[in-house]
């Protein structure tokens, strides 16, 4: 497994680290524009006596893939990015992996703006979806299809599995957990977003199921 960093590895764990600081120096109402909201126009509160008002706007697909909510949700995203994503650059070459990564960070965005639009219209608040986590399941998807016989050790519990077999124990995990709302204010059906676009991405490259017909 190639754990030495790559151009674009390297360029995206220093874009999100920058941005975690800038989230600091600046607060947290400066980047209200660039986290990803549901459609419409939502009130959130009131700044020097004016109302805030935030909704979604197009940037926001790419934008809040480089925000994080803490130290410890940029800590994981940034380790998982540097395990599996220098493998997957030199595989995929650097431009197809910048690719690759953005579309599974647009594509989990949108499956997220959809759960949420549809949530609002339930009656829920409004809330910001933040995180390279689409991203970064996306990576773990195709680090499972390219290297699936790769071994692997989860930390909880202490078990080894092949690539293959530990993303799909993260996939149903994640569906397990969308499905019944466990753990409350995490995107599993955007990390699951990110790894459906990034499984298609990568079989139409390849020329496989269900593209197989069209590349012929």
């Amino acid at each position: 497994m190639n754990n030495r960093l790559t151009p674009i590895v390297r360029a995206l764990l220093i874009a999100n680290v920058v941005m975690f600081v800038l989230q600091n120096l600046l607060g947290e109402l400066s980047m209200l524009p660039l986290m990803l909201w549901p459609t419409g126009r939502h009130f959130i509160g009131m700044d020097h006596g004016l109302p805030v008002m935030v909704g979604f706007e197009f940037w926001q697909l790419v934008t809040y893939g480089f925000l994080h909510g803490n130290l410890t949700h940029l800590f994981f995203n940034m380790f998982a990015l540097w395990m599996f994503g220098p493998a997957l650059e030199a595989t995929l070459r650097s431009r197809r992996f910048l690719i690759y990564y953005f579309v599974c960070v647009i594509g989990a965005g949108l499956v997220q703006l959809a759960v949420v639009t549809a949530a609002l219209k339930q009656g829920e608040p409004p809330f910001p979806t933040v995180g390279a986590s689409g991203g970064v399941f996306g990576l773990l998807l195709g680090f499972g299809l390219l290297f699936p016989k790769t071994r692997l050790m989860l930390i909880f519990p202490p078990i080894e599995l092949s690539a293959i077999n530990f993303v799909l124990f993260y996939g149903l995990a994640e569906l397990a957990m969308g499905v019944f709302q466990t753990r409350s204010g995490v995107a599993h059906f955007a990390h699951l977003g990110g790894m459906a676009f990034g499984f298609f991405l990568l079989q139409y490259w390849r020329g496989r199921w269900p593209f197989s017909r069209i590349i012929r």
